[in-house]
């Protein structure tokens, strides 16, 4: 079968690679893809947002299943184009993947159906916004309601930050449409973790555990970005904990989604915080996260394509959903200065180390070919170093060694990563 992937980051990268596992797969195409994807995928020019493009070009190929990696096109209703023309796509519908495209609505969602999350306001005037955290209690988060390239929500610890915050959100529009209204929202204490499933409509599957590193600096300092690094499994998700969010979290959430109407198909990201008074959600997310996907992906076992076909198809019921019993870590390789300011169209070197090495991956994020063929950095985070050990301890201790073997200028990786590890 043919296979296009929609997207070109490390997270459709090891995406990719977990296609090429399948036997059922003859050719995969990526749109737009990037210089790592290209080494298992055929790239097509066409811009992720360019869903009539998409859809001629999986007509004109004869795609048999076509894989949304990125929130923006989902969001857009990039799967109902695809429906509409009778074409095979994984992913949610655009009533469906509001759950990330709206904050409000995800909110109000866990609020009506009972599922724990952290107590909130919601706002669409910036005056009555600021009125509100004259009388609140710090520190205190204000998110942006739409899409922000995972640098939406705002940790402030006084009324002049959580200000600024409305005001950056509201009034300056750092995200655009996104911000038109804010969600204020108390702060909670606790371990962060991510819990990536599939889903068919009404069955819903978790895959292995993984936990985050947001924060651009060591010791979770500096400004939010997409991701520096992941783990798989953390510690800190229990058995336990997994039977509490399974209860009252994961199937609660797909019968809420089925009650209004708007049946769930894809992937859905659960962001988790562990606090003293049990796991509360943080956020929802409607497609594979990044860079939790280069973490979980190279722990399962089963054949993608066929968890794919069972959730498009409503029989994920019949999938036993299985991983290895090891662990993984990703460290990014950051431009220096993300995510603000930062050069890019440096070579980049090394990368042919990781030919022949099992458990060791280079998930491309940022990259492109130069007019001379020569590969070279094109982004803020430009590659994922993922290594697997028998523990979380090896699989540190070799993705680090793994990053020593690619050089760009400018680069930049945090040194913490996993480092909760030794805290567990």
């Amino acid at each position: 079968m043919k296979v296009l992937i929609v997207g070109s980051g490390g997270r459709e990268h090891a995406i990719a690679l977990k296609i090429a596992e399948s036997p059922k797969v003859d050719k995969i195409y990526c749109a737009p893809g990037n210089a790592g994807i290209a080494q298992v995928a055929e790239c097509v020019l066409i811009g992720a947002m360019e869903f009539e493009k998409l859809a001629d070009f999986a007509q004109e190929k004869g795609i048999d299943l076509t894989v949304i990696g990125m929130d923006e096109p989902l969001v857009g209703g990039i799967v109902d184009v695809f429906q509409e023309r009778g074409l095979r796509i994984f992913g949610p519908r655009k009533d469906t993947a509001i759950i990330e495209g709206s904050k409000v609505f995800s909110k109000d969602l866990m609020k009506k159906y009972g599922i724990p999350t952290g107590a909130y306001e919601t706002f669409s005037d910036a005056d009555a916004a600021i009125k509100y955290l004259e009388t609140s209690t710090y520190p205190i988060v204000v998110k942006a309601d739409g899409l922000a390239l995972g640098k939406g929500a705002l940790i402030c610890n006084s009324f002049e930050e959580a200000r600024d915050a409305v005001r950056t959100l509201m009034l300056d529009k750092q995200f655009g449409s996104s911000g038109d209204r804010v969600v204020i929202e108390e702060f909670l204490t606790g371990r962060e973790v991510s819990v990536l499933c599939f889903c068919d409509g009404t069955t819903i599957k978790t895959m292995a555990s993984a936990q985050d590193h947001k924060r651009a600096k060591d010791g979770d300092q500096g400004l939010n970005t997409g991701g520096m690094g992941n783990f798989s499994p953390t510690p800190f998700y229990t058995k336990e904990v997994d039977e509490f969010c399974k209860k009252y979290v994961y199937q609660p959430t797909m019968d809420a989604m089925k009650k209004e109407g708007r049946d769930f198909k894809g992937i859905l990201f659960v962001g988790l915080i562990l606090t003293p008074s049990g796991p509360k959600v943080l956020e929802y997310n409607a497609r594979f996260g990044d860079p939790e996907t280069q973490v979980v992906l190279p722990r399962m076992k089963n054949d993608i394509v066929e968890v794919f076909e069972a959730c498009i198809d409503g029989k994920l019921d019949a999938v036993d959903l299985q991983f290895e019993d090891n662990a993984a870590v990703c460290v990014i390789l950051a431009s220096d200065g993300y995510p603000e300011k930062y050069e890019k169209g440096f070579a980049i070197t090394g990368l042919d180390a990781f030919d022949g090495k099992d458990g060791y991956f280079c998930f491309h994020a940022g990259t492109k070919f130069d007019e001379a063929g020569k590969i070279v950095t094109n982004g803020g985070r430009v590659l994922g170093v993922t290594a697997l050990g028998r523990d979380l301890k090896e699989a540190r201790a070799n993705a680090y060694r793994a990053t020593e073997w690619v050089s760009f200028e400018n680069k930049y990786m945090r040194h913490d990563i996993g480092k909760a590890i030794d805290e567990a």
